[in-house]
């Protein structure tokens, strides 16, 4: 089973990366681009055949490792 883990910083959290990206953007002449935000996607090759335990688990990985809770959301996505 894959499972595919979508990492951001929660939305009240400066973006210094992202805020570097846009501002690159727009010296290379991309206008428009109000605002980025950085983020980052981990992808697991899982033994887990039951999508419920799969998502239990990245979701306890995250919890343990994966993500800082403090100032990062993530999102989980499992596929067969």
């Amino acid at each position: 089973m894959k499972a595919r883990v979508h990492v951001t910083l929660k939305s009240g959290v400066l973006d210094p990366q992202g805020e570097a990206v846009r501002h690159a953007l727009g010296a290379l002449g991309f206008d428009g681009v109000n605002g980025v935000r950085q983020g980052k996607v981990i992808e697991l090759d899982l033994d887990e055949t039951d999508a419920a335990r799969a998502e239990t688990a990245v979701r306890a990985m995250c919890d343990k490792l994966l993500a800082n809770t403090v100032i990062e959301d993530y999102d989980v996505e499992i596929a067969g």
